[in-house]
């Protein structure tokens, strides 16, 4: 029940906010697309560098929607509006509380890939996405709506917030295999930043995307970030820090 209040919040905020949101979805990977896909007219394995950079874009949007969508919001909450009073003394269990805001991070972030899916639906690349890429972007959203959490918990101010994305996830955007691939990535650097959620999943999305099967370890990584940080999260809501 508390998870799908959570839910219904976050569909009456979506659809307040629908052509916000579409349009912030789309404007930075689009700049992407251009820029990097038309602009710069090169190759990757022998095919436009267009068609590498797709997959790319299309996971490290799916990151931007669920942690922006968590992280800003949550922070405002709970730093100006207080809301976590009323969580806390509401007959909801707060591990719900958690699970709404994961998974209604997760479904953001699913959309915005989405809505980049249906902008390069029309130029025939020959890649292909099907049921598990929905699934890894899906899994992808939680973990950095769960991470959203996090940052929420830890910002002190509101500027905070914009500071850690700049600090973390900026650098993820263009660093994890999205733009380039990270065996370009000298020793050492190279294994950390693959490591990383978001290398795992450009990795696992653009395998599927030319058609053949994915490291699938790349889910139990991903899996392990997203209980690492839900269990972070948790800590701090059911210990009242920062609240």
């Amino acid at each position: 029940m508390g998870i799908r209040t959570i839910l219904w919040e976050k569909w009456r905020e979506f659809l307040r906010d629908f052509s916000r949101i579409t349009l912030a979805a789309m404007i930075a990977p689009l700049m992407y697309l251009i820029v990097f896909g038309w602009g710069i007219r090169t190759t990757m394995n022998g095919q436009p560098y267009l068609y590498y950079m797709i997959p790319g874009v299309i996971s490290l949007t799916t990151m931007n929607g669920s942690f922006n969508a968590i992280a800003q919001n949550l922070n405002v909450q709970r730093l100006y509006e207080k809301a976590f009073d009323q969580v806390i003394i509401s007959p909801t269990p707060l591990w719900q509380f958690i699970a709404g805001q994961i998974i209604a991070g997760s479904l953001r972030g699913l959309y915005a890939g989405g809505v980049i899916l249906l902008l390069v639906l029309p130029i025939n690349t020959g890649l292909t996405f099907n049921l598990l890429t929905f699934v890894i972007l899906f899994l992808n959203g939680a973990v950095f709506s769960a991470l959203g959490i996090v940052v929420s918990f830890l910002a002190r101010n509101h500027a905070d917030v914009p500071r850690f994305s700049n600090y973390f996830i900026m650098p993820m955007a263009y660093l994890c295999n999205t733009f380039f691939s990270t065996d370009q990535i000298p020793h050492g650097a190279r294994e950390f930043i693959a490591a990383l959620p978001l290398s795992q999943t450009s990795r696992m999305v653009r395998s599927i995307s030319v058609g053949e099967q994915p490291n699938l370890i790349g889910i139990v990584i991903l899996l392990s970030y997203l209980v690492i940080f839900t269990a972070i999260g948790l800590y701090f809501v059911y210990k009242k820090k920062n609240l």
